[in-house]
């Protein structure tokens, strides 16, 4: 083989072992290990820059002892090595004993059994953009000027491809830190934002909520979520992981009725290439995914019968097999489900397998329509006016009573999240600060006209008839409590109309309700009411 198709084969050789994608100190010593058996080098090292102490330290070497490696430190300037990264010129130095600046500074070249051979030295500088980063450099038997010309072609072809390698590598590395330090500014921020105190809620079920969260939020225990769509299912299962001990591992969300059982199954618990048509590489699923972490199960109650069969040995073994694999792969996966379906009814009709319910129904959280707990609706009103003001850059506040009254009757079919729809929509249509019925969409318009005529012509007697039934079968897990809890949403409404009524003045609606000023003040302190 001639010596040009010897450099070709080197240099393809040198070309894979820098795309392995291994740990650079490893690449660069496998690279200089290749160098050395080809060029008969008796030592290589690449020198490259501390820039914390401005000192070139030996990253790889061939030849060297780990003691002489450790020797092998150089300011920038000092000796041959110094000067190459100083200078960014190459040094070729026929024989190192006849050289002043060649310091030796390892001391290999003294310890060498050969001490008396003349040793010839090459050592080219490394470069990262326009910075020059480290050296290169080789020993090899004494040669003469032309065969070291050649080499060093060679040499600094193979310097330019190291070159490359690290500035690569540093990009990477800056990619990775600016990765890391997004990402844990993104997790500062969930946790804060998910923190118990900012969920919006005071009715009595929602205390039961929060106090129920607070409880089972530091445990491992699978989570049931109960409630019916758009009541804040997924905002509660966040915030269960994020004031637990995974809160820094990964939550993965899937809809178990937005695919296919098909789908479903590979995108759960992935597959391997080939385990079906259009599988044409490996896929890690989605409790793989969140392996230390949360899933979150949402509309659990769509799963067909095989779905659930597989679900139930997840959560029994801790462990699945992909699609189209046999292998058992052991997951740590904390398991929150969440369904608007009644499971139990689903259970006594055989939709829903009994040993699954009862192994999601480890804690239960039942999350009220936002129809029984209209307490929060003021509240959530401020909070969604605040942050769709801030995103549409709009001043809408100034709400009349009409609208609040509306918005308060409303029954909300679609629970927080219609209420949400509806205060966005408000906020974009807006054109000034004042918040008009005109701009709630059209269902809760027309609910509010309908409503008006209804109540025009129903007695005080027939609402009071209705009243009592509402707040019975609202209030009928709270036995005991329910005659408190009726007079206390009575009254409490009494007092806000009377105020709203009265523009807010606290004489006249004292006089207006004819109670005592000092009894209307502390009601409107213990019912939180604002003017």
């Amino acid at each position: 083989m001639s010596s040009n198709d010897q450099e070709l084969v080197t240099l393809t050789e040198i070309t894979q072992i820098l795309s392995d994608g291994l740990e650079l100190k490893q690449v660069f010593q496998r690279a200089i290990a290749l160098l050395s058996d080809r060029l008969h080098i008796h030592r290589a090292s690449l020198v490259l820059l501390d820039n914390s102490t401005n000192q070139l330290n030996i990253f790889a070497s061939v030849g060297l002892t780990a003691e002489e490696q450790r020797r092998g430190q150089y300011a920038v300037g000092e000796g041959v090595t110094g000067q190459v990264l100083a200078s960014g010129q190459i040094a070729i130095i026929q024989d190192i004993s006849k050289h002043p600046d060649f310091l030796d500074r390892t001391g290999s070249r003294t310890n060498s059994t050969n001490s008396d051979e003349i040793i010839s030295f090459i050592c080219l500088p490394i470069k990262d953009g326009n910075d020059y980063v480290g050296t290169m450099s080789i020993d090899i038997p004494y040669q003469t000027e032309k065969i070291l010309e050649q080499t060093t072609q060679l040499l600094n072809v193979i310097a330019g491809m190291f070159s490359q390698t690290i500035r690569i590598h540093h990009l990477v590395q800056l990619e990775k830190e600016q990765w890391a330090t997004e990402n844990k500014q993104l997790r500062d921020s969930l946790h804060s934002k998910y923190r118990f105190g900012n969920i919006i809620g005071s009715s009595p079920a929602m205390l039961d909520v929060l106090a129920t969260i607070g409880q089972v939020s530091s445990s491992r225990a699978t989570v049931l979520l109960l409630g019916e769509t758009g009541c804040g299912k997924e905002l509660i299962a966040k915030a269960i992981h994020y004031n637990s001990p995974r809160k820094d591992e990964p939550l993965i969300r899937v809809n178990c009725g937005a695919l296919s059982p098909q789908l479903l199954e590979s995108e759960l618990y992935g597959h391997i290439k080939g385990a079906f048509t259009g599988a044409v590489r490996d896929k890690i699923g989605r409790f793989e995914a969140a392996n230390g972490g949360t899933i979150f199960l949402d509309e659990i109650g769509t799963l067909d019968a095989q779905m659930q069969v597989k679900l139930l040995r997840v959560l029994q073994e801790r462990e699945l097999e992909k699609v189209g694999d046999h292998k058992t792969i052991k997951i740590d996966v904390r398991v929150i489900a969440a369904t608007n379906l009644d499971l139990e009814e689903e259970v006594r009709k055989g939709n829903f397998r009994e040993d699954l319910y009862y192994r999601l129904n480890v804690v239960t959280v039942s999350l009220p329509p936002l129809r029984n707990r209209r307490d929060d609706i003021p509240k959530l009103i401020d909070h969604f006016l605040d942050t769709y003001n801030k995103e549409n850059n709009r001043n809408l506040s100034r709400m009349n009573r009409d609208v609040l009254n509306t918005l308060l009757r409303y029954p909300w079919p679609g629970n927080v999240r219609e209420l949400e729809n509806a205060i966005e929509r408000a906020t974009v249509l807006s054109s000034s600060d004042e918040f008009t019925l005109e701009l709630l969409p059209l269902q809760i318009r027309m609910y509010a006209q309908q409503t008006r005529g209804e109540s025009s012509n129903e007695s005080v007697e027939a609402l009071a008839s209705k009243l009592a039934e509402l707040g019975i079968k609202q209030y009928s897990i709270y036995e005991g409590q329910i005659y408190d809890l009726v007079v206390h949403e009575v009254e409490k409404q009494l007092i806000r109309e009377a105020l709203g009524y009265n523009d807010g003045t606290k004489t006249r609606t004292a006089d207006f309700l004819g109670i005592n000023r000092n009894t209307l003040n502390k009601k409107v302190k213990d019912f939180n009411i604002t003017n």
